[in-house]
């Protein structure tokens, strides 16, 4: 009897081996989704237990003006948008760090700065920011860097202390599975990596992901990277509805949650309360983390 690449996953992941490049390749275009679902949500189960952690984080526009007032409950400052220059990199987190206080204070593509300053001016480029107090690059897409390796070195030379891997535009089976192998090799170089977030950041309105795959590549990075970084889902981009469904296909990080929504008729109310009741429907256990990836 033939065995399927994904009673071969399973059984792999269970004695601890790592998958191949073919049979990830395989499971990219897996049709019995509930199935991959189950075995991904198994091995975050041994690896994470019931937990799902997140963070209530909020955005500044680089360029924007940042606002005079955080939200008290947010434990994080984001700062989103390309700079136009090194210098307005630099002082978008300075003023950040102002009014942000204690907070983390995280920012940038890893990739528009590698652009903005070049390679080799990029290892200055990241001393200047971490000394201005940015905590953490915000994005480090393995699809937008031509040098993975050496950039991400460049980030932990700079005194980093943690970083998380996004995806920007992958969108098929093959690329998807590549950009995988790419972060499985990333995370085992490079131990201050602490999560990893495989849906693209960067959103196509005229051919948007559709569930399936949304669902079938929080499985593909769980099962490429069964333990050590997070497995995450953007709450604000993907919304509550598939962050929720993605818990139990290997996700255990929500990020970018916003520290208030709009309410009916204007009124605001916290999403603490919505979050947690869709984790603990998920059945797993929501545990806030103070902007850090690390786990």
């Amino acid at each position: 009897m033939t065995t399927s690449p994904l009673d071969l996953a399973a059984r792999s992941l269970a004695d601890g081996q790592a998958l191949s490049a073919d049979t990830l390749a395989a499971l990219a275009s897996e049709p019995d989704i509930l199935r991959l679902g189950m075995v991904a949500d198994d091995v975050r189960r041994r690896a994470t237990g019931r937990r799902v952690t997140y963070a209530l984080v909020t955005t500044v526009t680089v360029g924007g003006g940042v606002p005079s007032e955080i939200p008290a409950d947010a434990v994080e400052v984001r700062l989103t948008g390309a700079p136009a220059s090194p210098a307005a990199a630099i002082e978008a987190v300075r003023a950040a760090v102002a009014v942000g206080g204690d907070r983390v204070v995280s920012g940038f593509s890893l990739a528009q700065l590698t652009t903005l300053a070049g390679v080799d001016g990029l290892p200055a480029l990241l001393g200047a920011l971490r000394e201005a107090g940015l905590s953490r690059i915000a994005e480090a897409p393995v699809d937008g860097l031509s040098e993975p390796e050496q950039s991400v070195r460049a980030v932990v030379e700079a005194g980093f202390p943690e970083l998380r891997l996004t995806i920007d535009k992958v969108s098929t089976a093959q690329a998807r599975s590549q950009a995988m192998l790419v972060a499985r090799d990333l995370c085992a170089r490079f131990p201050f990596i602490t999560a990893v977030a495989p849906l693209p950041m960067v959103l196509n309105a005229f051919r948007p992901t559709t569930g399936y795959d949304d669902v079938r590549a929080v499985a593909l990075a769980r099962l490429a990277i069964p333990s050590g970084p997070a497995i995450q889902v953007d709450w604000l981009r993907y919304g509550p509805k598939l962050a929720q469904v993605a818990l139990t296909f290997g996700a255990d990080d929500l990020d970018d949650v916003p520290p208030v929504t709009p309410g009916v008729e204007g009124v605001r109310r916290g999403t603490l309360a919505e979050l947690t009741r869709n984790i603990a429907s998920a059945g797993y256990d929501a545990v806030a983390r103070r902007g850090s990836l690390v786990r």
